[in-house]
Parts: structure tokens; sequence; C-alpha cells
């Protein structure tokens, strides 16, 4: 390996633009060295949005094979993560991929036997949502400050899709998006870290705009991803589970996670990254503000270059990938049969 790590992009597109590429930019040991869109005129454009000159490609298994490259960034949509991922560890490259980790849960385990098999680096690219103080709850939850933990619930609610003229997205399509809708799995490996894995789910949606406009043709598609979920469940820890989704909620309120206890409370603002507290003889709740010290930011790209050169594994492990694609499998399943499932899931 020479002494910069050469990485090769596949999908570069807007988490590129809004992290990736201003993240590596800080990273002196590590060289974007390759580039591979659809086409050669959108490679060109965001190298050059960001003063960059890798080779521009369109074949991403040309990238994968050559000798020259260190490691694999696949930005792509889910439908492709599968087929990358699997090339990219046989080519012997460390791999980062974006989230959702897979289109569903067997692709998810695929991924990670692959990577256990190889024994490269594996990382996916974790949830911003509650990043800044994630530390800090989980050292509250830790050090025992909900007590034995009785209810978790959590909500995201906007009006992203309130308008039925909205083009088509590929997020609500499943021949692109696969079993992930709204924003369920990032939301919920933000719990997972937190407190732990659901032992039951039972779940509903509903998709209540079923066509929309297709961009750029003539004509409507259907909406094949539901606008919202609700869903029902027993943790592990033996809480009980509430978690709620939707993205035609016009003027839905912030999202957030609540953590109730037998000695304490916990509410996290995801949108403001605002923390609420309070503990068993206090008046009320009040604001915990995130220690300095606590304060996580975000060093996704930094952290892989550290684990390709033989530093600790970066957030989110491909094991955690496999956890939350089995919670949205559950909830896939759960719909489809209009019963109980209980995890961990039998294929």
């Amino acid at each position: 390996m020479s002494d910069k790590i050469r990485i090769g992009i596949i999908g570069a597109g807007g988490i590129f633009r809004s992290r990736h590429f201003p993240g590596l930019a800080k990273i002196e040991d590590a060289e974007v060295a390759a580039v591979c869109n659809r086409s050669e005129e959108s490679g060109k454009k965001i190298a050059g949005e960001f003063g960059l000159r890798p080779d521009i490609m369109t074949d991403p298994h040309a990238l994968i094979a050559r000798e020259d490259i260190d490691a694999v960034m696949i930005g792509t949509w889910p439908y492709k993560h599968h087929p990358f991922v699997l090339a990219s560890l046989d080519a012997g490259k460390h791999t980062f991929v974006q989230a959702r980790m897979a289109m569903n849960l067997r692709e998810a385990k695929a991924m990670y036997a692959k990577a256990q098999e190889t024994g490269l680096v594996t990382q996916i690219c974790p949830s911003p949502m509650g990043m800044k103080g994630d530390w800090f709850v989980q050292r509250l939850v830790r050090e025992g400050y909900l007590g034995e933990i009785y209810n978790v619930y959590s909500r995201s609610f906007n009006g992203d899709n309130c308008n039925p003229d909205k083009p088509l997205h590929w997020r609500q399509m499943d021949r692109y998006s696969g079993l992930n809708a709204l924003n369920m799995g990032i939301l919920v490996e933000t719990i997972h870290r937190w407190v732990g894995y659901m032992k039951t789910i039972s779940a509903q949606t509903e998709t209540f705009i079923k066509k929309r406009p297709l961009s750029g043709e003539e004509g409507k598609g259907p909406v094949e991803r539901p606008d919202t979920v609700s869903v029902l469940g027993r943790m592990e820890n033996g809480a009980t589970a509430g978690l709620l989704f939707s993205s035609v909620a016009r003027f839905g309120t912030d999202s957030q996670v609540e953590l109730y206890g037998s000695e304490g409370t916990l509410i996290y603002n995801l949108d403001s990254d605002t923390i609420l507290g309070g503990k068993a003889g206090d008046k009320g709740l009040s604001e915990l503000p995130i220690p300095e010290d606590e304060a996580r930011e975000w060093t996704v790209e930094q952290d892989f270059v550290s684990a390709v050169q033989g530093g600790p594994q970066g957030d989110t492990s491909f094991e955690a990938g496999v956890k939350y694609m089995e919670f949205t499998e559950a909830v896939s399943r759960s719909v489809e049969r209009g019963a109980t499932v209980t995890l961990p899931l039998v294929d």
C-alpha cells in the first residue's frame, strides 16, 4: 500500500457533495484516485466542484479491479450495494457503503459474511441523527440514569411528501430501495446504540398517496414504499416500544426519541440536538447540555481511513447494519402476515 490511501468512489452524488468530499479533503493521507458515475460528465462535474483530479470512469467493475485502488466507497442506491460490496471485497478492497446497508436481510447477511471471510475493513455510513449527543446518552444509560427502562418511544413526522404532485422518488420504488422505508433504518440504528434491540414487532403501514408523477416523463407511477409506518413491540431489555414514522404529516413536530425508566427520563430532540432529562425527585425535565468532551462530530471519512491504516472499527459496522436490516425485514413480515413477529428472524 502506498503512503496515501487511494480511494475509488462508485456513485458520487449528493451525500459526497454534502459530507464525504469535505470530510476526505481534511485527510492528508487519503487521495481520491478515481470516480465512477453513470456518465463522464457527472463525474467530471462533481470532481471539479471540489478541485479534484481523479480518473473519471463509468465502469464500476473496472474501478474495483484496479490494483492501485486500496479502498472503495460506494454511494449508489441500495439496489447496487450488495453486488458492488461483494465484488469489492473479493478484489481485496477495504469497503465503505452508503446507508441503508442493503435491500433486505438476506443481502445484508451475505455482505457481513463476506466481510468476515476476507477480514478487510468494512463500514456503513452512520446515521447523523443524534450523533452529537450519542456518546453522552450512551454514558447516561450505561451509568443508570434511567434505571430499569420501561418505555422507548420515537417519532419522525414531516410533510415532505404531502404534495401529491411531487415526482416519484427512487426511495419509493421497491426495485431501488428494497424493504427500506422512510428514515426508519436510520432512527432505529440510533435506538439500537442507546438501548438495544427489539424482541417482538407488530407493524402497520399505509401509503396514502398511491401514485406520483414520473420525473421527466409523462404519466404517473406507483408508490411502492409506505409513507406511514407504525411499529409496536417489546425490546430485549423488557421495555415496551412505539416507533412512528410519516412523510405525510403536514407541520409534523420535531423528530425525537423518548426514554422512560424507573429512575429517570431522557428526551432527545433529533432536529436540534437538545436533550431534556429528569430524575426521580426532580420537579420536571430540564435541559442537559452535551459536555464538550462528549460532543460527537462528523468524522466518518477519517474513521474509515484510520481503520484501513490499522485503527479501530468506525461506526457503523456491518454487524450493526445486519441488526437494523433485521428490524426492517421484521416490519415487512409483520405487515405481510398481519401478525406479531419475534426476533431474531429465522430465514
